[in-house]
């Protein structure tokens, strides 16, 4: 109790009041200064709330992050007889998984279903959407944009996802959240087992019937997929088709319903990886989750000696210098998995890769609670190279393998 009235009430209650120094709309007014700094809040700082037993604002730093914390809510205006900072090894982040079989709607109307995770976003059906089309995640969050797509011909789809969705090596089976792994895309023979995930019926299995079947849909004929005796139903087109734990494909279309029976095909995923130079995601080599990386940055990174780049290559250098394994669908953090602070201006990086590895290097800047991409480069003859003009902030360079494997080498500065 902040006040007399207050205690008077609790004591005819019968129970033993407790007087403390600040009632619950001081420390609201105090918790509401912090929300309004929170963008300038380090990606250290996991959160802030009102601890109404402790009669304090509680921020929530990293271990070794204590004075960011101090800082923040200083900056923010907050007394600090009123604020504490509690150390504490959070991380949180939005689940906005992407995973094989959940639904997701094209336009805010359609409603198809993931097929499988690909770095960047994930595959699904052609005649789900056309290039451009906007999509949104079963919780209706906006997710990613439709970057190709073909129907007829074929019946496939790449759906490229923004920064608030992780792509995940995973399938959902629909037993109360629980998930199937997938180690890979080996195309199983006809006559083996299959299942397929949709957003509509679920998880069906059944039999592979027969390869490289042509099916004249009312809009046009679709080559080259797979007859199955494993029913569908409308919205789960899209969806996603394992065999064990190997990728087979996505749900392209059928006759029948889960009440009858029926037949369905689906548009092999192995052509869709090839023809759009895409990386499964699997469940040993997903890529990283956007959230801050555990422990702080230096507002310099630590500057090494540049180790040997690889064979053939010279041309990359820089005020830091990082090496690192890379490998198609993997995904590393640099610094040391961690970040680094600059003042602002312009920022300056160069990966050099053997020959045989293709990579993806993106520049990320802490805003909005993520790490979010604001330069991308990826290599060619072995090299990528970008330059950015930024404000001040935290930023990290993420390498994603596409092809290949092998050990690169970073440099970067910034001035």
């Amino acid at each position: 109790m902040a006040d007399a009235a207050g205690e008077a009430r609790v004591r005819a209650a019968g129970a033993v009041p407790k007087r403390v120094a600040r009632g619950v709309a001081e420390l609201d007014a105090v918790k509401s200064r912090l929300d309004a700094a929170g963008g300038a809040a380090s990606p250290d700082i996991a959160g802030w709330y009102v601890d109404v037993t402790d009669n304090a604002v509680v921020v929530v730093a990293r271990p070794g992050a204590e004075a960011d914390g101090r800082r923040f809510a200083a900056a923010a205006g907050s007394k600090t007889t009123m604020v504490r900072v509690r150390t504490a090894d959070e991380a949180p982040r939005p689940l906005f998984d992407v995973r094989g079989g959940d639904a997701f709607f094209i336009n805010n109307a359609g409603r198809c279903s993931v097929g499988f995770s690909v770095v960047g976003g994930f595959v699904t059906a052609g005649h789900c959407g056309r290039p451009g089309d906007r999509t949104t995640g079963s919780n209706r969050v906006a997710q990613g944009t439709f970057a190709a797509s073909s129907f007829p011909g074929d019946d496939w789809a790449f759906v490229r996802v923004n920064g608030d969705w992780t792509p995940q090596g995973v399938v959902t089976d629909f037993n109360e959240g629980s998930t199937v792994a997938v180690n890979g895309s080996t195309e199983a023979p006809v006559g083996a087992s299959i299942c397929r995930s949709g957003s509509t019926t679920g998880t069906r299995c059944g039999l592979v019937q027969a390869k490289n079947a042509t099916v004249n849909y009312p809009e046009g004929t679709v080559t080259g997929l797979t007859r199955t005796n494993v029913c569908a139903e409308p919205g789960d087109s899209g969806g996603a088709w394992l065999s064990g734990d190997q990728a087979q494909g996505v749900t392209s279309g059928g006759s029948g319903d889960c009440t009858r029976g029926g037949v369905t095909f689906f548009q092999p995923v192995n052509e869709i990886l090839q023809r759009n130079n895409l990386t499964l995601v699997t469940a040993g080599g997903q890529p990283a989750p956007t959230q801050p990386p555990a422990g702080g940055g230096e507002t310099t990174p630590p500057s090494t000696v540049p180790p040997t780049p690889p064979a053939g290559d010279t041309e990359c250098a820089g005020q830091v210098s990082r090496t690192g394994p890379i490998a198609a669908g993997r995904v590393q953090v640099q610094p040391d998995g961690r970040f680094f602070r600059v003042p602002g201006g312009t920022q300056e990086a160069c990966l050099a890769a053997p020959d045989g590895v293709r990579v993806t290097l993106e520049l990320q800047r802490f805003t909005n609670g993520a790490f979010r991409t604001v330069a991308r480069a990826t290599s060619a003859d072995g090299v990528a190279r970008l330059t950015a003009e930024g404000p001040a902030g935290a930023y990290r360079y993420r390498v994603t393998g596409l092809s290949g494997s092998g050990e690169y080498t970073l440099a970067f500065s910034a001035r």
